[in-house]
């Protein structure tokens, strides 16, 4: 996919001021690293994300043939998040101490050797020591993905920048939502069940991409050879406009500033958005299911799909939005209104057409909420606790993902209905709306190119 768009190159700048022509040499750089990175990170990001939503998938039909309850279910992914946070903040340490180029390399191998060996899961045991082992291995990935792109992108184009990679989340939904669907009806081929075939098939990419990663990514704008003097010169000048440390993080001790009330505002706003999150992730396959209760999983997997195709057309117009007017809070809090919305609607609705309308409110909020939530935390950190903090705010965030799909799960089992799990994802999100109004936001200064 192309990400010109996002990064237009600008005319020539005869004519213009001084300050006129630095920013269209900005944006010249800003535009070539975009064209080199986010279209590989993206597809990083697809096939990270592919494992999260595969295992919904699969419970269509791995839940039956391995005797497995809804609360059985939704505790394998829930013990997936508790060693995914566990595993964050030393996750981002390590990439911290050997580069981005060797870690996610290494990580990437590991998560997808461990995410094919779910096919061999045989009860309840065996899927909660397997989805433990793909928690840890891939526990480095996001967090340390988006410390890589503050390394590369100023701060005045960092919405659009994590829009375009972060819509390989959406992305790999609808796409994973549609061809999933008839992965498992290879079921019984080779002797192997449909949802074996799932992680096989979803799982080896990996393991190539993450070969790919040892030769193909730098770890710093200093060792990129495809980038000359001068383009490293602007984007180093860039880079520094916004790693200025905030005044209230000023002379704190790294403990002190990643305990602090800022840090904690962040990491509970995150928790409620990221239990919507794991919701359209684990639990959308068999929402739509339990609303189409006589289509087959082919035709599950392409009603899951449309949801995921209106987010992200909604993230790259709102985070284009969001930088061209360098305003952050609203574009935040007006997403996830409407993902609360969404759930209601799916909840309280009788009309399948309703329900599908509330899942893409749901999915379309959530998602580009989230694009516009990590253009902020770096803004509040100073530069030597921006690693840990983003791990930190990560990690505290997710134990909304390791909850949600238990906590689902068991409310499904107590009611038979989706219904109570639809209205604690959206009191949560209204909560977390709350949340954003306590948060230091837009302290940046504004930038003419940001507007353009």
């Amino acid at each position: 996919m192309s990400h010109t768009t996002a990064f237009p190159e600008s005319v020539p700048a005869s004519g213009r001021t001084e300050a006129s022509r630095a920013d269209e040499a900005e944006q010249q750089v800003v535009a070539k690293v975009s064209r080199r990175l986010l279209w590989f990170i993206f597809l990083l990001f697809v096939f990270s994300f592919l494992d999260r939503i595969n295992i919904g998938f699969a419970g269509l039909t791995m839940t039956r043939d391995l005797g497995l309850t809804s609360t059985q279910f939704g505790l394998a992914t829930t013990l997936f998040y508790i060693a995914y946070i566990a595993c964050g903040i030393p996750g981002n340490m390590a990439l911290a101490r050997f580069g981005a180029r060797r870690w996610i390399g290494a990580i990437m191998v590991a998560w997808g050797l461990a995410s094919t060996a779910t096919m061999f899961a045989t009860d309840a045991s065996t899927l909660y020591l397997l989805r433990v082992l793909v928690g840890i291995t891939e526990a480095g990935f996001l967090p340390g993905m988006l410390v890589y792109l503050t390394l590369w992108f100023p701060p005045a184009y960092r919405a659009r920048a994590n829009a375009l990679f972060m819509i390989a989340m959406p992305v790999t939904a609808a796409i994973g939502s549609a061809v999933s669907g008839y992965i498992l009806s290879l079921d019984g081929a080779w002797n192997l069940a449909g949802w074996q075939w799932l992680f096989m098939l979803e799982g080896l990419p990996s393991v190539l991409l993450g070969l790919a990663v040892f030769w193909y990514l730098d770890d710093k704008p200093q060792q990129a050879a495809w980038l000359s003097a001068d383009e490293k010169a602007v984007l180093a000048r860039s880079l520094q406009t916004g790693a200025a440390a905030p005044a209230a993080a000023a002379g704190k001790g790294l403990l002190a500033e990643l305990c602090s009330p800022i840090v904690l505002k962040f990491a509970l706003a995150y928790f409620c958005l990221v239990n919507t999150l794991a919701m359209v992730a684990v639990w959308a396959p068999l929402i739509v299911k339990s609303f189409s209760a006589n289509a087959s999983n082919q035709t599950v997997g392409l009603l899951a799909a449309i949801p995921q195709v209106v987010t992200v057309a909604a993230m790259i117009v709102w985070g284009r939005r969001s930088d061209r007017r360098q305003e952050r809070r609203w574009h935040l809090a007006l997403p996830m209104l409407a993902a609360a919305a969404g759930w209601m609607l799916t909840a309280m609705s009788a009309s399948p057409m309703v329900q599908l309308l509330g899942v893409c409110l749901a999915s379309a909020g959530s998602y580009t909420a989230m694009s516009i939530f990590w253009t902020t935390p770096d803004q509040a950190l100073s530069p030597q606790a921006r690693a840990l903090g983003i791990a930190v705010i990560n990690a505290i965030g997710n134990i909304g993902s390791a909850l949600n799909p238990l906590v689902v799960g068991w409310l499904r089992d107590t009611t038979h209905s989706f219904t109570a799990g639809l209205l604690y994802a959206a009191a949560l999100m209204a909560a977390g709306v709350l949340f954003v109004f306590l948060l230091p936001l837009d302290q940046g200064v504004r930038r003419p190119s940001a507007r353009q």
